[in-house]
């Protein structure tokens, strides 16, 4: 690459389109490239907060453009520049704040060995009832892997922490027990390296690569979902692992039951352990995920602002930790404590809006859109014409407004959130076939 300059320049023109004028400001605009070596490209960026939020929110989109630029790129570095950052000091008379400190290279680097992110331990994990029971059960396994709760399955909405959780065990017992081979892997991985091993004839080299491990956590097992060659290789690994007594971590955004197109003998076996979910993050909860994100950031918040920001951000871990690395960026830059204003600007332009709607307001307009009783919405009946209605609310709740399926069911005449979750999938899927169905799901979000 001879101009790294004008690669840079041309992948910011298209990063600058996909995000918001917020994000690009914020994370982009002090960037460049420093070096590249052997395809290795280095984006220099100007601190550590700069680092660790392009790292986890942008570098798969940041390496793809770089690679649709070059396609000699094949890999993506992010290195604090320090001589960038000295010649904007130049031009001034007197740095008030403290120097940024780099963060080391190995804290953003899985380990290849056992593909574990070492920042993701039981210490940096909040604690609260919503991932209690969770957090209990893997506690449990990590003092004796393979003879309680095998297989452990961990499942929730996206955001609530399941990746953190299930690799702090692997951390834990790596830390504790280092006699035991542990390591960690999407579903997708698994799929994928088993799908190019039958393609160059090596099925068996595939086993016995996962085979030789004491410890196996498997992350996002719907991807599993009509799978089934997939599935099969899945399940003869499980009765493997198993039989052996070596310990199986699962994770899934949705309990296995009610995983579409996942076969019967794979719910069995995943039912043998231990199930347990991730419930919707409580307000206590998520003061003390902020709480903890600051202190992790060496920032303080007043407890009016951390309760501004932990009632802005509803359920997801991820977007708390994001908005909290913003934060102590500007804190950062501009040496002080945010006030409120300032607070409240950076979560509008850095958190989806939500959409004011009770559920009773739900029940009304989709009641009135198929013309039955309200009430009968709430009733324990199986009649055709309320079956379906149900189903639609059931699934506008859940899709649109994040509600958790617990809370629907409670709602909705206290039904079990299995119910809710088959009646989401089931429209979920139909939607895709009937575009009748399709329609009336637009006509009724344009009503609420």
């Amino acid at each position: 690459m001879n101009d790294y300059s004008q690669m840079w320049q041309t992948a910011l023109i298209e990063i600058e389109s996909a995000v918001s004028q917020a994000n690009f400001s914020t994370w982009f605009k002090e960037t460049r490239i420093v070096k590249e070596l052997d395809g290795v490209v280095y984006l220099g960026v100007p601190n550590s907060f700069t680092q660790e939020w392009l790292y986890k929110k942008f570098h798969n989109s940041i390496l793809r453009i770089l690679r649709q630029t070059n396609d000699q790129v094949r890999a993506l570095e992010y290195i604090i520049d320090k001589e960038n950052n000295s010649k904007k000091e130049e031009g001034k008379r007197k740095m008030v704040s403290a120097p940024t400190i780099s963060m080391p290279l190995h804290d953003f680097y899985i380990n290849k060995e056992d593909n574990l992110n070492p920042r993701y331990t039981f210490e940096s994990f909040v604690v609260g009832p919503f991932n209690e029971l969770a957090h209990a059960a893997s506690q449990t396994i990590v003092k004796a892997p393979g003879q309680t709760y095998n297989p452990l399955f961990i499942y929730g909405d996206p955001g609530r922490g399941k990746t953190h959780l299930i690799q702090a065990v692997g951390n834990k017992i790596k830390k504790d027990l280092p006699e035991k081979k542990v390591f960690y892997l999407t579903s997708e991985r698994f799929c994928t390296e088993f799908f190019a091993a039958l393609q160059e004839n090596k099925a068996n080299q595939f086993k016995e690569k996962y085979r030789r491990y004491d410890v196996v956590i498997m992350d996002d097992v719907q991807f599993f979902s009509g799978k089934e060659k997939f599935q099969e290789e899945l399940f003869h690994f499980f009765n493997t692992f198993k039989d052996t007594g070596r310990q199986l971590v699962f994770s899934s955004d949705r309990h296995p039951n009610v995983i579409p197109g996942l076969e019967e003998r794979l719910r069995s076996r995943f039912g043998t352990g231990m199930v347990v979910d991730l419930q919707e993050l409580d307000q206590e909860s998520r003061m003390a995920i902020v709480r903890a994100k600051c202190a992790s950031q060496n920032i303080t918040m007043s407890p009016e602002i951390v309760e501004i920001v932990s009632s802005s951000i509803e359920d997801n871990i991820r977007e708390i930790e994001g908005v909290v690395n913003i934060i102590a960026c500007q804190t950062q830059l501009k040496n002080r404590e945010l006030n409120v204003n300032e607070i409240k600007n950076i979560l509008k332009n850095n958190t989806r809006p939500k959409k004011m709607v009770s559920v009773k307001d739900v029940v009304r307009v989709v009641s009135d859109f198929y013309n039955i009783d309200e009430e009968s919405i709430y009733n324990k009946t199986r009649r055709k014409e309320v079956v379906r209605p149900r189903q639609m609310i059931m699934y506008l709740l859940r899709e649109d407004f994040g509600i958790s399926f617990p809370s629907i069911g409670e709602k909705l005449g206290g039904r079990d959130h299995t119910t809710v979750i088959h009646s989401y999938e089931k429209v979920r899927e139909e939607i895709k076939k009937n575009s009748l169905l399709a329609q009336e799901v637009s006509q009724l979000r344009s009503m609420i």
